[in-house]
């Protein structure tokens, strides 16, 4: 046959895989033989079983483009030919379904592979150590399309690296294959250099899976729900007229009054299940669920070491691994779907006064995530009370700044108390009058009521995490979890990539030294130099933070000093606002920075442990990423809190840093306004740049990059330019999701702001909850929109996030109990008002508080500068402290009111601390974790459960009963007839008596 004749030519029987697991021709267009009309699709031939072509395509034959591009056909002309297809597309519903339409995309596998220079793919050349791991079933190629050189072609320079990749893909599929999924291969895409492999598990598959892994399925069996009767009934339909406009359009949202009663899924037990609609008994979340078990459990063997799909995405084998969104969430003509419908209903900052659709979520995104979406709307709703209370404290402080005797005495420019320098030198005497602004803003968080609410924010934290704990239970009897256990996933955690990557290692390490091994495992020993870098990491982490905090208090103090020497009037009565202010801004920042630091540096220190499974990693990164962050976001408000002011020492005595910087003073008013100063804007900032700015940012950008980089890498091909993009391809271009510590972290952190501290800052709750009513819809649109699908897990809690919560709930009643005593006025007021008081007023507390110096004690070098800055000569200055006075005996030494003060600071600790403590443990007690409706239905269930295993009992005995019964009578019939009939007719007899086994 000459070159440039059209070669038509049937495709053989068994083609031999190409180097993607591709058969041996490619880049070609199934046509008929009469050429009468365009093909559905190009490809290749599959295997039988696995095929994706319709029966009465078999005898296709293909033509070669390459010859036709030989006798004179332009690419214009072939694309013509191509343009009368039919698009294989739509039938496929871009990418959902295989390209036969029928079979759904459960999962996608990517992979990248490299082309010549002539645009194709290169061929592997089979090794000789290839025979002995290839079996018969690898020489059957993947359904779907792909590019291959023809047989005739000189091969190019090959690539080993990625010719042992492709290898390893070719055995991985083919192992898929033997485990019953059915896979589809698409190398035609508009992303080049990237090869998708659809993956599909036909019902056989998706029955025996979930018989494994003991899914719940709804059974035929419906029962009624419990029902409220009498007062309760009115008062719930009520509330649901009420609270209509704000509950979602969803019908999984629609109070159920009869549901369907799941039993674990078995085979042998199939009619008891609802199986009227196969299609819809497993959802997508349930099937991508049941083939990624498969893809973990299924390995790719090269030598004596297995691979799974952890370690072949680690090796990059595969590029990405992920199951499809349901559809398109945006745009015309959009089908109506789930992801639609999350989109309209949830993501949508239009909505953000109504109801999650959590039920929808759990359906779309698995249990896990429809967990932490559940715990984070109800801890925004137990947000409103916990504002309300707040906003009430701040209004009475606001409504009461004036009738606070102590403010008004430090306002009051007749009482003329000169105050100490606040700085060695530069600083001169100054009035106490100056600090009023400052004395009358604390009035307004350091009040009676504040006491108040902090014991309040304590049962509020007891009653969050009991109410939690109810609204769980009722979420795992909604969603069939009551009977779930950990250790039922039936699939035992997998070892992670990395952990198989270093046994590999270890392994070959010890093969290399002739050793017989048997299976390795890491060590102790193993481990060791990880476990010595994460100790010396951690700590170096937490001595930088502290150091980052020693420096701002160094320029807090340099600065302050710096300010002093001005000359106006106003800038000295501001320097405390300004110094607190600007090194606040300064913490933000580097809290802010650290922060995106120690997430990386706590989940490389868990990396260099190799934990073995994922749980493990999870559980450990959390730890280390709680630590370093819980001490970067604190440290500077437990300065302010508990250190500030405490260790200054006095007038003549004062404590020096570096021998230079004198150590820094509360204001007269105390430190707590400085305090709320430093929460306040610390949390707004991190929840305004952080929590939002970034979250929305860097999503965007990094989308961003990604449509550059594949905008580059798109050819200008215009027919390929117009194509529509798969819903695989489109998925692929989103961000890979990357768990779920991110999202709790912050909202962990938000709850330490709410609860440690919030006796500095009243209105914590009331931020907290604007915030929150954002970061619901943020969150769900970058889930819906932003990030790759999930795969669905199991879960029924939220983990040791719980325990971290609790955590914080009791450590907050420690120190609000410190914050109250040690660093507001409360108690020395109340030591002042009961033992000093002559007419039993808050008349005379300021000076009660403030200790005198003379100022001829002063060390050389310390005095002012400019002794007469007021305008009169200074002999005795005042200064915040409980001090014996200068003319006394023992002079400057702790006086009696120091101590009865620390007393009474002590006692309060001690009795607030077990008050609050116990009052906890008493809502814990006395609210049950289980509702009792809960505990009704599901013993309820068990109830029925065990009736219809009874009836199916006592049906079988029936059924054997009855046919006992024929059998006895077919003998009786039989023994009537003659001896000689009977003998003669002997097999007759027997196939009477056998009649019962037959059937």
């Amino acid at each position: 046959m000459e070159k440039d004749e059209i070669h038509l030519r049937r495709l053989p029987a068994a083609a031999p895989w190409g180097p993607h697991g591709d058969s041996e021709f490619h880049g070609v267009d199934f046509l008929p033989e009469d050429l009468s009309e365009a093909p559905e699709e190009t490809g290749m031939r599959v295997n039988k079983k696995y095929s994706c072509l319709p029966a009465e395509e078999k005898g296709i034959h293909i033509i070669n483009i390459r010859a036709i591009e030989d006798i004179g056909y332009d690419q214009h002309e072939s694309t013509l030919l191509n343009s009368l297809s039919k698009n294989p597309d739509a039938d496929c519903k871009y990418g959902l379904y295989f390209r036969d339409g029928k079979r759904k995309v459960d999962y996608i596998l990517v992979y990248h592979y490299k082309k010549s220079s002539a645009g194709r793919t290169l061929a592997r050349r089979p090794q000789q150590n290839d025979a002995s791991v290839r079996s018969s079933r690898q020489d059957q190629p993947l359904p779907g399309k792909g590019v291959q050189l023809e047989m005739g072609d000189p091969e190019p320079h090959m690539d080993y690296h990625e010719d042992d990749k492709r290898f390893r893909r070719e055995e991985y599929e083919g192992n898929l294959v033997e485990a019953g999924l059915e896979l589809e291969r698409d190398e035609d895409t508009k992303i080049h250099g990237i090869g998708f492999v659809k993956i599909h598990a036909p019902w056989n598959v998706l029955c025996r899976e979930a018989e494994f892994l003991k899914l719940k399925m709804p059974t035929k069996k419906m029962y009624q729900i419990n029902q409220t009767h009498g007062l309760l009934k009115k008062i719930n339909s009520v509330i649901q007229k009420i609270t209509e406009p704000i509950q979602p359009k969803v019908a999984e949202h629609k109070p159920q009054t009869v549901k369907r009663l799941s039993y674990p899924f078995s085979r042998e037990k199939q009619h008891l299940f609802d199986l009227s609609d196969k299609d819809s008994f497993f959802d997508s979340k349930t099937r991508s669920t049941i083939v990624y078990e498969i893809l973990k459990r299924t390995t790719c063997t090269k030598a004596k070491y297995s691979m799974g799909i952890t370690s072949l995405l680690a090796n990059g084998v595969y590029s990405a691994a992920y199951p499809l969104h349901d559809g398109d969430y945006e745009g015309e003509n959009v089908e109506p779907n789930d992801r639609k419908l999350l989109c309209e209903e949830w993501a949508s900052y239009g909505v953000f006064y109504k109801y999650q659709p959590i039920d929808l979520v759990r359906k779309y995104f698995g249990e896990k995530i429809g967990l932490y979406f559940a715990w984070l709307g109800v801890y925004t709703q137990m947000l409103i009370p916990a504002s309300i209370v707040g906003i009430i404290v701040f209004l009475y402080g606001c409504a009461t700044v004036d009738e606070n005797i102590p403010s008004m005495e430090m306002c009051d420019q007749r009482n003329n108390i000169t105050m100490c320098p606040l700085c060695d030198k530069t600083c001169s005497y100054w009035k106490m009058s100056s600090a009023c602004a400052t004395a009358r803003a604390s009035h307004l968080f350091d009040n009676p009521a504040t006491v108040f609410f902090s014991v309040f924010m304590a049962l509020w934290a007891a009653t969050f995490m009991e109410h939690w704990k109810r609204k769980q239970m009722r979420l795992n009897y909604r969603w069939d979890l009551t009977g779930f256990e950990e250790e039922e996933e039936a699939v035992k955690d997998h070892p992670r990539a990395e952990y198989e990557a270093k046994v590999l290692e270890k392994s070959l390490r010890k093969e290399h030294k002739h050793k017989e091994t048997d299976k390795e495992k890491l060590t102790w020993k193993d481990r060791f130099p990880a476990y010595l870098t994460n100790f010396v990491g951690i700590i170096f982490m937490v001595g930088l933070t502290f150091a980052i905090v020693f420096g701002v208090i160094i320029y807090r103090i340099s600065t302050a000093a710096a300010l002093a020497i001005s000359s106006t009037p106003s800038g000295r009565s501001s320097v405390r606002v300004t110094v607190t202010a600007t090194a606040v801004i300064i913490n933000l920042v580097v809290i802010i920075i650290l922060d995106e630091v120690y997430g990386c540096i706590a989940r490389w220190l868990t990396q260099i442990e190799v934990p073995k499974t994922d749980k493990n990693f999870e559980e450990r990164l959390i730890f280390k990423a709680f630590l370093l962050k819980f001490v970067n976001a604190y440290t500077p408000i437990f300065y302010v809190a508990f250190f500030k002011g405490r260790f200054v020492g006095r007038p003549g005595d004062y404590v020096y840093i570096f021998h230079s910087f004198r150590m820094e003073e509360c204001a007269p008013g105390g430190c707590l306004m400085e305090l709320c100063i430093q929460l306040s804007i610390i949390m707004l900032g991190k929840q305004l740049i952080q929590n939002n700015l970034f979250e929305i940012g860097i999503p965007k950008m990094k989308k961003f990059i990604r449509y550059l980089k594949l905008k580059r890498r798109r050819s200008l091909d215009h027919e390929e330019h117009m194509k529509k993009k798969q819903r695989y391809e489109v998925d692929y271009n989103l961000e890979p999701f990357a768990g779920l510590t991110p999202e709790y972290m912050e909202m962990i952190i938000q709850f330490g702001f709410v609860t440690l501290f919030v006796a500095s800052f009243p209105l914590a709750p009331l931020f907290a909850l604007l915030n929150n009513i954002i970061e619901i819809r943020l969150d769900a649109k970058k889930f819906v929109t932003e990030l790759r699908r999930p795969v669905a897990v199991r879960a029924k809690d939220i983990g040791i996030w719980y325990n971290i919560l609790r955590g914080i709930g009791k450590l907050a009643v420690i120190i609000n109990a410190f914050v109250i005593s040690f660093t507001s006025d409360f108690i020395p007021r109340l030591v002042y008002l009961y033992m000093y008081s002559e007419n039993g007023t808050m008349h005379g507390f300021v000076n009660h508080t403030l200790s005198s110096f003379n100022v001829s004690d002063f060390q050389a070098g310390t005095a002012p500068n400019d002794p007469l800055d007021l305008g009169y000569e200074v002999q005795i200055c005042r200064y915040k402290d409980y001090r014996e006075p200068p003319w006394s005996e023992n002079k400057y030494d702790i006086s009696k009111d120091f101590w009865a003060v620390l007393a009474a600071r002590l006692a309060f600790v001690i009795v607030f601390q077990n008050l609050v403590m116990f009052m906890s443990e008493f809502v814990d007690w006395i609210i049950p974790d289980i509702p009792k409706d809960i505990s009704q239905q599901i013993h309820k269930e068990k109830v029925l459960m065990v009736e219809v295993f009874m009836r199916e009992e006592q049906g079988k005995l029936q059924m054997l009963e009855t046919w006992k019964d024929k059998d006895k009578r077919k003998g009786e019939n039989c023994n009537n007839h003659s001896p000689r009939l009977s003998r003669s007719r002997s097999g007759s007899l027997s196939s009477c008596h056998s009649y019962p086994l037959d059937v």
